[in-house]
């Protein structure tokens, strides 16, 4: 009687799922959507919710729900094509991106690489450190390497270069070797680009860093030694055999600081408000100052769609042709 009832149980069970009206894929579609309406809920409503707003003249907060904003169509998008700040963030922001990223990759492909060496001794406490940036929050990073990019005579590396002007000047070097110290490094506009560009290489490094040591690991040592019995030298072996096993990795790692940078808020705001005369402001900070300075909500909140536009199109084409999504939906 007992051996009839597992049997019984699964019959049961049989009957009851093909009386319901549900075939397996309907109960994964079923199984997921919780999760859909959780990422619908937090990320998708404050989108169309913002893209809402920015089709309205809201100048201030809580305009659009108490009822005092009217909608306007498209003019707040007409009226950034017309705005000379609006293109020269742009422009500085996806210079920013490109310019922080090729260090970020080179910096981060070469500290792997040598993490990974057979020849190098204490690697272990070596990724160690590497990966000491991240565990600090990114505003006391970011406070610190304003102070070090102070324009103070005494600031850090206005102290180093001052130092370094007088090693020279011991030796006799020509004028040109010099440094006019102090630089105003977030009074100037490309002195300051260039301090955002350093700080935000420092705090994204580390991550890529683990990404490529993880994909260089996997890279059969076989391979090499082959590589190296045809007679290949270093650098081809890096061309044909490293770097064809981490491009993937790398090119993931790259797309995600890449949409991170170009979101990037507290470098510029923390260093000099995107100065001076905001010729370094970035499309979050001109955005935020649109809404908080000038109370213009609406115009802010089409800026700010434009820019998650622009991630939105650049995260497509790498997927689409970077093979990110390779193998995905595949039987």
């Amino acid at each position: 009687m007992a051996s009839s009832q597992p049997g019984t149980g699964v019959s049961g069970l049989a009957r009851l799922r093909s009386a319901l009206p549900f075939s397996s894929r309907d109960w994964g579609l079923l199984l997921v959507a919780p999760g859909v309406l959780l990422f619908s809920s937090f990320m998708l409503y404050p989108i169309f919710y913002l893209f809402y707003i920015s089709l309205t003249d809201a100048t201030f907060a809580g305009s659009v729900i108490g009822g005092g904003a009217d909608l306007i169509g498209l003019a707040n998008y007409a009226q950034l094509i017309g705005d000379s700040q609006f293109w020269t963030s742009m422009t500085t922001t996806w210079l920013f991106v490109a310019v922080s990223l090729v260090i970020k990759v080179f910096l981060a492909v070469g500290i792997a690489l040598l993490l990974n060496h057979v020849r190098v001794a204490g690697k272990r406490y070596m990724r160690a450190a590497v990966i000491v940036p991240l565990g600090f929050p990114g505003i006391f990073t970011i406070t610190v390497w304003r102070g070090m990019f102070s324009d103070a005579r005494y600031g850090v590396f206005n102290t180093i270069l001052g130092r370094y002007n007088e090693l020279m000047s011991s030796l006799s070097a020509p004028q040109a070797l010099l440094f006019d110290v102090p630089i105003g490094f977030l009074s100037g506009r490309w002195e300051a680009f260039f301090a955002y560009v350093t700080t935000e290489v420092w705090l994204a490094y580390p991550f890529m860093v683990i990404i490529i040591v993880s994909a260089l690991q996997d890279v059969p040592r076989s391979l090499h030694e082959a590589a190296m019995v045809d007679g290949a030298g270093a650098l081809q072996r890096f061309r044909t055999v490293t770097l064809p096993a981490i491009k993937g990795p790398v090119l993931f790692a790259s797309i995600l600081t890449a949409a991170t940078s170009f979101q990037q808020f507290l470098i510029p705001w923390v260093f000099n408000q995107g100065g001076p005369s905001r010729q370094n402001e970035l499309i979050t900070v001109y955005g935020y100052r649109e809404a908080i300075t000038f109370n213009q909500f609406g115009l802010s909140a089409a800026i700010l769609i434009v820019g998650i536009a622009f991630v939105g199109m650049f995260m497509y084409v790498a997927v689409r042709y970077g093979g990110l999504a390779e193998g995905v939906g595949d039987e």
